[in-house]
């Protein structure tokens, strides 16, 4: 087992052979456990509840036993508000037991949804194989999903596949390895220590500190650029040594267990510890590749910011980002729906929200992650309708008259200040930035934060109904 059991649950169980299928009554009574094990166990002192399939007991395929020994141990979980490990090893549902198995994947399901919709954390190891009914039924509702290398992973085994559509799937599917390419687990660890190691680290029990390289570097804003001015504060915004989202997120966090790693290097999401408080955070990253984030980016950080909600997680955000990925594969990947859908994700979300821009906000793409409960700014950070370069193409027809343009989009911090559009400034120092992270985090845990529950649009609809005007009807 991945880890001991202190209390097992249900051993007492056994099916009555509902089929009747010959020899499966022999086989039944030469076994002295079924192809799932449950109860209670303990991680350094946080209890928790764990299911885990047997393979070696007739292929860890789910019968009625199986199923009804997951949904108890399910129940019992959500009774106890505990949180749930699931280890599947299995080939799928019974034969042997027919519709009587196939059913226990809509039982387990709803079980599952049980334990999800009372707040509750659960998380899964798949191992090999890990197949059918249960990959299809409660082994895919987890919170986190880890897949150990080299495991055979698929809905159908690959020798199913093969004999009954003629495809061979041999490196194309099936594999831990696919799955993690595909997205379809948040990770791939090696043997039991990683996956268990993951575990903890989800749990909060361990702290995984996230690291990242350093920036860049490169050279000084331009000198041309007048101080003060709103181009000159562009070029601080994209100064290549600049601290991004990600860099502030991992000095911010000391335990950092990441959603879909690898779906999107420039908007990356997790389950983090920030300032001692457990929390979602997202976080743009701009040095990775074009630095915008693309649907998939999008979609990670919705999956991010509903798991926060339903486990009553406060949700960070660290913005910096010229704006969503623009081009044709992101068009046709629906972009624009999917910064629609983070936009509702965050309006949505009954926990929580902070966003702190470090460096530039550009569009719709940026504020998607910013419409929080408290928008901060860095002094030297920038926000703007569209980059300076964007509106000098329309406005002049001349992308090279950006430094022009740029005070004309009333994009730096005292003007966003003015504006009403974003709360107050923190000083660009990455230290003073976490420290105005914490405190907010802090008074969110206390019970002071006075924005909580004011409405999330309060700024935006107090900029609106500053500047609407109306016209003079006829009579």
């Amino acid at each position: 087992m991945l880890t001991a059991l202190v209390e097992e649950w249900d051993v007492d169980l056994a099916s009555g052979d509902p089929l009747t299928f010959p020899g499966y009554r022999a086989k039944l009574d030469g076994l002295d456990h079924e192809s799932v094990r449950t109860g209670l166990a303990d991680l350094s002192g946080t209890r928790i509840v764990l299911i885990e399939g047997d393979f070696e007991v007739i292929g860890g395929s789910m019968g009625l036993v199986h199923g009804e020994k997951v949904v108890r141990a399910f129940d019992r979980a959500t009774d106890a508000r505990l949180p749930v490990l699931v280890v599947t090893q299995s080939g799928g549902a019974r034969m042997q037991e027919g519709m009587v198995a196939l059913v226990q994947m809509a039982r387990t399901v709803a079980a599952a949804r049980r334990h999800a919709a009372a707040g509750l954390l659960s998380v899964a190891v798949h191992r090999s194989p890990t197949t059918g009914g249960v990959l299809a039924s409660y082994g895919s509702l987890a919170d986190l999903r880890v897949v150990e290398a080299g495991a055979t992973v698929g809905f159908a085994g690959p020798r199913v596949v093969e004999q009954t559509t003629g495809e061979e799937v041999a490196n194309r599917s099936h594999s831990a390895e696919t799955a993690f390419d595909a997205g379809l687990v948040d990770d791939m660890v090696v043997g039991d220590d990683a996956a268990l190691a993951w575990v903890r680290g989800v749990l909060g029990i361990d702290e995984t500190p996230l690291v990242v390289a350093d920036p860049p570097g490169g050279p000084a804003p331009d000198p041309a650029a007048e101080p003060n001015s709103a181009w000159h504060a562009v070029l601080a915004a994209r100064h290549p040594g600049r601290p991004s989202g990600i860099h502030v997120a991992a000095a911010a966090s000391t335990s950092w267990i990441e959603l879909g790693v690898g779906t999107d290097p420039a908007l990356r999401t997790a389950i983090a510890t920030v300032g001692g408080h457990r929390t979602v955070v997202v976080a743009c990253d701009r040095y990775a590749g074009s630095g915008r984030p693309s649907p998939a980016g999008f979609r990670l950080a919705q999956r991010g910011i509903h798991l926060a909600g339903r486990l009553g997680l406060t949700v960070v955000t660290f913005v910096d980002t010229p704006g969503a990925e623009p081009g044709s594969s992101a068009e046709n990947d629906g972009i624009a729906v999917e910064i629609a859908r983070t936009f509702a994700a965050m309006a949505e979300v009954p926990t929580a929200t902070i966003s702190v821009c470090v460096g530039e906000g550009g569009s719709g793409g940026a504020l998607a992650l910013a419409a929080a409960d408290r928008l901060l700014l860095q002094d030297e950070a920038v926000f703007s309708v569209i980059g300076p370069e964007g509106a000098a193409a329309i406005l002049e027809r001349d992308a090279s008259r950006a430094p022009q343009v740029a005070p004309l989009l009333r994009l730096t911090s005292t003007d966003l200040v003015d504006l009403g559009i974003v709360d107050r400034t923190v000083p660009d120092d990455i230290d003073d930035t976490i420290a105005a992270v914490h405190h907010e985090l802090d008074e969110v845990a206390g019970g002071q934060a006075a924005w909580v529950g004011q409405g999330r649009l309060r700024r935006f609809d107090a900029a609106t109904d500053r500047w609407l005007r109306t016209t003079p009807t006829s009579p």
